[in-house]
């Protein structure tokens, strides 16, 4: 019963032709399908396993971030803003909120970088780059990209997010506070309708700046460009869910007897660690909800299925080598993933096992800005077509399980190595050049 109503909701909604909608209808279609590609991620359980490993890598990184942090806004003269900041973020979790805060900041506190040594700043930042390579992994893994920033990269990127961040996040809510403590704020809140509307602005501050935070977080962390239209309505999902949700934490779970009776000492760390896991949750809904809203082609379930043959294998490593290498030759523009994908009418996932595949044999390299655009890593005359269907015929192969470790008689083998001179012997003088 069940199965059939969601089957028959599902082919109802992409059945669905959005250019023959009006633009209420489009949007609504649009905001289900991006709802059940959310929802069947988060159903996988990948979505929550990883936000359960950015609980432990939080823990162990969060008092060295705030030093480092601290640090930062010393300089800025930002400093005292962090215990507020603090407090904002754990609002949720009430009074046990303001204790948690109070002892992290005794944490930092007790925490002298002066006096660490050179070894002890060391493992400080690479505790601090750690917990950032880790986001960075889950946003990825998210955004379905394989390749990662190199070391450079990694290390500037990381390093804006670690001193600017906590600059701009803590600058902000201590313009919220001033602002709140004004005294000529007070004198206009007596005046109405300015007052009424002082009241409406000081509600909604707090969901901007939570909405432009998660926005310039949905940008900066995956390794690919998002739209800032695509970020923006992650951003409003995920704040919506992150104070509604929050709402709902402190009444049933920080308010909750049960967890004291049985926790004791520890509730208040059992509370934090569950509520860390709630917004890792929440912040990695909202870059689904980005990735899906900027790539509607990827929420259908047809997409989700990546199964190459051996044949569709073959041709596809031909046709990426003979796109890549005709720009390459012609000095047009370089390939990169999506408009590969867009050319070829195949999904990126299915893209990348290839793409790999040629870029560990040495095949293809990528260069560009962020490390997006595909170029040949040898002249055209050197890459031979039988490299090609060599590469991506082994693609996937581990060291632990291959042809050669398979136990058969010498008539299989006989046959085997007989196809494999055919296919050399037919292509042996046959080049990338030839296919340009």
């Amino acid at each position: 019963m069940l199965n059939n109503i969601q089957s028959k909701l599902t082919e109802r909604l992409w059945q669905a032709k959005q250019d023959e909608q009006n633009w209420f209808q489009s949007h609504l279609t649009q905001a289900l399908r991006i709802f059940y590609g959310t929802v069947r991620d988060l159903s996988g359980g990948l979505p929550s396993l990883r936000a359960m490993g950015l609980v432990y890598t939080t823990l162990l990184s969060l008092v060295p971030l705030l030093a480092v942090s601290f640090s930062v806004l010393k300089g800025f003269g930002a400093h005292n803003q962090l215990e507020p900041a603090l407090i904002n973020l754990m609002e949720p979790l009430g009074e046990k909120g303001i204790q948690v805060s109070q002892q992290i900041i005794s944490f930092v506190d007790n925490m002298k970088v002066g006096i660490l040594g050179s070894l002890g700043l060391l493992f400080l930042i690479i505790t601090v780059l750690s917990l950032v390579k880790k986001i960075e992994s889950a946003f990825n893994f998210t955004w379905r990209i394989n390749v990662t920033r190199n070391i450079f990269q990694r290390f500037s990127n990381y390093l804006s997010v670690i001193l600017i961040g906590p600059l701009l996040l803590f600058t902000a809510v201590g313009i919220t506070a001033s602002f709140n403590s004004s005294t000529f704020v007070d004198n206009i809140s007596a005046i109405e309708p300015f007052g009424t509307m002082l009241l409406f602005f000081g509600e909604v501050v707090p969901y901007i700046l939570t909405i432009l935070s998660f926005t310039l977080i949905y940008i900066l962390i995956p390794n690919t460009k998002v739209r800032f239209k695509s970020a923006l309505y992650g951003a409003i999902i995920a704040t919506i869910l992150w104070k509604s949700i929050g709402a709902l934490f402190s009444t049933f779970i920080v308010d909750s007897t049960n967890y004291t009776a049985i926790y004791s000492g520890f509730a208040i760390l059992i509370i934090f660690m569950l509520w860390i896991y709630v917004s890792w949750l929440i912040i990695l809904t909202g870059s689904s909800i980005s990735y899906y809203h900027q790539n509607p082609d990827r929420i259908s379930d047809k997409s989700q299925i990546i199964r190459l043959s051996c044949r569709l294998r073959e041709k596809l490593a031909l046709a990426v080598m003979q796109l890549i290498a005709a720009n390459f030759h012609n000095n047009e523009e370089a390939w990169t993933l999506k408009t590969l994908a867009k050319k070829t009418k195949m999904s990126e996932p299915a893209l990348m096992i290839i793409i790999s595949a040629l870029i560990e044999n040495n095949l293809i390299t990528i260069t560009g800005k962020k490390n997006q655009q595909f170029l040949p890593n040898q002249s055209l005359e050197n890459i031979s077509i039988k490299t090609i269907l060599t590469a991506v015929r082994s693609a996937e192969e581990v060291i632990q399980l291959r042809p050669e470790d398979m136990d058969t008689t010498k008539q299989v083998e006989d046959i085997i190595v007989t196809l494999e001179s055919a296919i050399a012997e037919s292509i042996s003088d046959k080049t990338l050049r030839d296919l340009v």
